[in-house]
């Protein structure tokens, strides 16, 4: 717009009094960010006189006032020049401008999205002639485009509704103007605007769609026919989904992109699975068939299955991931994300390129399921990024049988959740499959310019129900009628071609018997999958297979190296200033690491983390406040108190970069929980970290410790070597904040499936990490760790304690008490310990032995009785716990401690010292809490008898 149109614009104060709110908008984005706006608003903005009350460095808020302000006195400040044109044009000029904006803004709404036609559209004035002050007369009059990106600068309004139709109103219905980048903005409006809604397709390029479309629908008429009734969540009535997952790994291969790992729920799954990582149909076969058995395990249903394979792409080799998934629908999300950062930790891919992530939702999964918002909180932060995801939603339009939108959401779209971290939303109607690949490719693009999410969601219906064994017609009975005289996606754009003269009469039924042949023959369908892949593209986990599990591994390490490892790690950078507090425990560690104090638990902990930096181990830590460390004893980051400058002494051992990873989380225990299962189970040889703020925080997290790292291994084969530290302990702190639930990963346990620790001493800690890392057996750690013991008197240890030994499973009676006049032995795990030796010392109970169980599972039968045979004098047996008696250990112990009773002693049995059952974990009294504590302690200690 030209300098003299502009002044002409506010030459009368009618002008500016129908315009001024939106010139209002306008100015509020210029003071904000300038370049922001139009080069030509801005342009006009920078040469208006300066009124008091308009300063681009103080808030703005009279900005209409002042505009009419301005108009009415425009011929004083900025005399109009000779040959105006009509300021009845410029009036109608803004309205073209505000025209764009409506179509920019709120063409999404109209949009013919739903294939059905039945999707309810609101009226959307923005998008009306007479809003903007317009009329059907100006259709051929002659505007200027703006930044319309339409390619030129002016054009009949005519021209530009049209295009604008075309382009927000068509089968794709885009989401963007929430961003608030501008270069994101105009990237997208410079690719969407420039098309005209007409992408222009080759003829290959369409024939290829609909050979990809054959296949889709192709695997799903071969299995109805030959498996009828069979539930398999089949794709039909959203067959595009796979022309669009094959486009994103071809075009993400052209980004010299090595590995896609792919996350799903059911429905689709088994289609992708055969037409795009290219799995056997023969294979599938058998498994509908029953002829397909895990070695070892349970296994898992064919849809829950995951894959892998190679494919070729433009760019080379592509390595394709397709994540297990339980029947929790998005809990796979975050999983994929960790796997992903893990490869590209792996690769040293800072900006994301090398591994791409893709998420596949269903509408009501990503709209009803929390961990979707955690998912996407996470995607820019430090410790959880990726680069950006591209997620698909396969809007089915229904959720199980909910359809109405009032009940199955409160947002306009499902993808609403998605906007808090403003990705563009492609809407695609998944019945025009020229559109879908068009927003694929863009959206892909967006993703490698602007390393964040991007989210396409393609409306499309469900042509057999939830499932095949569903009547659908039941809830949803207008819909069904419309779907069953609707032709398929393949059969439509089949037609669409043949009348395009693209394909030739007959060649479309020609490529459904080809299909059918491939599937008879049992071939894999997929032509550009590698039949000899290559291995460094992936890790190897052949050297973590086959172990057995075994209580004996030395993990001790040499004197001198942990003399040397504790001054490295006490250097500080130069004029770095420590809190006062930090300082303390720093000065402290230095004594213990040179033998001269006994090794507190935070002392311990480190140093087994510097010794296996020292062997170049991968270390990740997260969770809320693990710098720090909840009870302030960990102090893995410092900070220094003149600039805020983080320090991290742990990532000065290793001599290879980002050895030592540890992130302050978000305050998410699932989605960040199930982050780091994806990364530990990609990565075996590292030592991968969860800590819970306190244990029972974990509780939010229960699906993941259910679904995936108690039960991975045995439904679908994959190793974890996840650690969880759960802070654990009665202590007067109330009902949650006392237990980290040790029953229920007691009653998860099975078929060797974890380790479950109560570890009580310094060097216990130390022992057990290291041996979680030394000892090639991958299993997930659940570690009951401490709270009050992170700085108890008597839970210490010598620096000697770390040179020699290992993790001991049971430790036996500490103190020199005489075998033989022992009648009492209390077996019991965990804090409860301290408080039974402290109150057996100062009762002088000689005729009292206290034996720890720091392993509960696998249940250390050998140890036990071993420690136990040297008392054969003893008349009461008593397991003692703080937890009530239908919490803790008891019920899911009591098993194996009458196992190893009949080994040791037959004529006795074994009873119970504890607080009684309870609805709540603790009580919330301080007072009450230490009544039960001395009781629970005096029954162990007292000797009542069963």
């Amino acid at each position: 717009m030209q300098d003299g149109q502009m002044q002409r614009q506010w030459s009368t104060s009618q002008l500016s009094a129908e315009n001024a709110a939106y010139v209002e908008e306008l100015y509020e984005q210029y003071l904000v960010a300038p370049n922001s706006v139009p080069e030509d608003w801005r342009t006009y903005f920078e040469k208006l006189p300066r009124v008091a009350g308009i300063s681009q460095d103080t808030p703005h808020n009279g900005v209409r006032e002042q505009f009419l302000l301005l108009a009415k006195n425009s011929s004083r400040a900025r005399p109009a020049p000779v040959g105006s044109v009509s300021t009845e044009h410029e009036r109608r000029q803004v309205g073209v401008l505000q025209l764009i904006a409506g179509y920019r803004n709120r063409g999404h709404q109209k949009a013919r999205l739903d294939p059905l036609g039945l999707m309810p559209r609101p009226q959307v004035p923005d998008l009306d002639l007479a809003t903007h002050g317009l009329s059907l007369a100006d259709l051929d009059t002659v505007f200027q485009t703006g930044n319309l990106a339409i390619g030129k600068g002016e054009s009949t309004l005519r021209e530009m509704v049209e295009a604008m139709e075309a382009i927000y109103c068509g089968s794709i219905g885009i989401e963007y103007m929430h961003i608030v980048d501008t270069a994101e903005k105009r990237w997208i409006q410079q690719r969407l605007e420039g098309k005209r809604g007409n992408p222009a397709f080759s003829a290959e390029t369409k024939r290829q769609l609909l050979e990809q479309l054959t296949a889709a629908e192709g695997l799903e008429k071969y299995l109805g026919t030959k498996y009828a009734g069979a539930k398999r969540f089949g794709l039909e009535g959203g067959e595009a989904l796979i022309p669009m997952v094959a486009e994103l790994i071809q075009r993400a291969g052209s980004y010299n992109t090595k590995e896609v790992v792919i996350g799903m729920a059911h429905r689709g799954r088994l289609n992708v699975l055969v037409n795009i990582l290219g799995k056997n149909p023969a294979e599938l076969f058998n498994e509908f068939e029953g002829k397909t058995f895990h070695k070892s395990g349970s296994g898992d249903v064919k849809y829950h299955q995951g894959y892998s394979s190679n494919l070729m792409t433009p760019g080379g080799e592509v390595h394709l991931a397709m994540a297990f998934n339980p029947s929790h629908l998005e809990i796979v999300s975050p999983v994929v994300e960790g796997s992903v950062r893990a490869r590209q930790d792996r690769r040293g891919d800072q900006d994301g390129r090398q591994v791409l992530p893709i998420s596949i939702h269903g509408d009501a999964a990503f709209a009803g399921q929390g961990v979707v918002m955690e998912t996407f909180q996470m995607s820019q932060t430090r410790g959880y990024r990726t680069g950006g995801t591209v997620h698909i939603v396969i809007n089915n339009q229904v959720g199980f049988t909910t359809s109405r939108i009032d009940d199955a959401r409160s947002t306009e779209y499902c993808t609403g959740v998605a906007k808090m971290v403003q990705p563009p939303i492609f809407h695609v109607n998944g019945d025009d499959p020229e559109a879908v690949l068009f927003v694929t490719q863009m959206a892909l693009d967006f993703r490698m310019e602007f390393r964040k999410d991007v989210v396409i969601d393609m409306y499309c219906y469900r042509r057999r129900g939830h499932n095949e064994a569903d009547e659908p017609a039941a809830t949803q009975p207008v819909m069904y009628q419309v779907i069953n005289n609707l032709p398929t996606t393949r059969a439509l754009y089949a037609d669409r071609l043949l009348k395009q003269g693209t394909i030739p009469a007959g060649e479309a039924e020609a490529l459904v018997n080809a299909y059918r042949q491939d599937l008879d023959a049992g071939h894999s369908v997929v032509k550009e999958r590698v039949r000899e892949p290559n291995k460094s593209l992936f890790v190897d986990w052949t050297p973590y297979l086959n172990h057995a599990v075994v209580d004996d591994w030395d993990t001790g390490v040499p004197m001198p190296v942990l003399n040397a490892l504790g001054k490295q790690l006490g250097v500080l950078p130069e004029g770095f200033v420590v809190q006062r507090q930090v300082q303390k425990v720093l000065e402290d560690r230095q004594r213990m690491w040179s033998g001269n104090l006994e090794l507190n638990w935070g002392a311990a902990e480190v140093m087994a983390y510097a010794t296996l930096l020292q062997d170049e181990t991968l270390i990740r830590i997260t969770g809320q406040d693990v710098g720090r460390g909840t009870f302030s004893h960990r102090h893995a980051i410092m900070y220094n108190q003149k600039d805020n400058q983080p320090f991290i002494p742990l990532q000065q051992i290793s001599s290879l970069p980002r050895r030592f990873e540890i992130y302050d989380s978000l305050l998410s225990e699932e989605a960040v929980l199930a982050f780091e299962y994806g990364y530990s189970t990609t990565t075996p040889s590292a030592l991968i970290i969860w800590e819970a703020q306190f244990g029972d925080f974990a509780n939010g997290a229960q699906v993941v410790i259910d679904q995936f790292i108690s039960s991975g291994e045995t439904k679908w084969e994959r190793l974890c070597g996840l650690t969880m530290l759960l802070p654990h302990g009665f202590e007067g702190q109330g009902p949650e904040h006392s237990s980290a639930r040790l029953e229920r990963f007691l009653q998860l346990c099975a078929e060797h499936n974890m380790q479950v620790c109560t570890p009580s001493t310094p060097a216990q800690i130390f022992h057990l990490l290291r041996r979680q890392v030394v000892r090639p057996l991958r299993k997930p750690l659940i570690i009951m760790s401490p709270k009050s013991l992170l700085r108890h008197k008597l839970a210490v240890s010598p620096l000697e304690e770390l040179v020699s030994g290992r993790f001991q499973t049971v430790i036996g009676e500490i103190d020199k008490l005489d075998p033989a006049k022992v009648k009492r032995v209390v077996i019991c795990g965990g804090k409860v310990y301290y408080d039974l030796l402290e109150k057996r010392r100062e009762q002088q109970l000689d005729e009292v032995a206290i034996v720890r169980v720091e392993q509960l599972y696998p249940f250390p039968d050998k140890r036990l009785v071993e420690a136990l045979a040297p008392f054969t004098q003893v008349e009461d047996v008593a397991w003692c716990q703080e937890e009530p008696m239908n919490q803790g250990a008891w019920y899911n112990t009591r098993h194996n401690l009458e196992r190893v009773m009949r080994q040791w002693r037959p004529d006795l049995t074994i009873r119970y010292a504890g607080r009684p059952s309870s609805a709540a974990p603790a009580c919330g009294s301080v007072y009450l809490h230490a009544k039960e504590q001395a009781a629970l302690v005096a029954d162990a200690l007292g000797g009542k008898t069963a």
